[in-house]
């Protein structure tokens, strides 16, 4: 077994450290893409709130609409039907 000296310790944890500088530099380019990520849901939850909301109103307007039409066909009288 080879002699444990302070040179190899020394060797050892400058690896050691250099390994984690390499973990602690890829962890922020993962928490950089997490936020981007969360940026981008974001947006996209806020575009769907707003096509919910354009449809909503559109929704409002058809039927407005589709009760108008039905109290103008109660007020006009009926045609007769004529077979061609």
């Amino acid at each position: 077994m080879p002699e444990v000296t302070n040179e190899l310790i020394y060797e050892a944890l400058k690896q050691l450290q250099s390994r984690m500088g390499n973990l602690d530099v890829g962890l922020r380019e993962v928490k950089q893409e997490l936020i981007s990520i969360r940026g981008h849901m974001l947006s996209m939850q806020n575009d769907i709130h707003n096509i919910y909301d354009k449809l909503d109103r559109h929704d409002e307007r058809l039927e407005r609409i589709e009760r108008r039409l039905e109290i103008r066909e109660l007020a006009e009288p009926a045609a007769p039907f004529r077979p061609e």
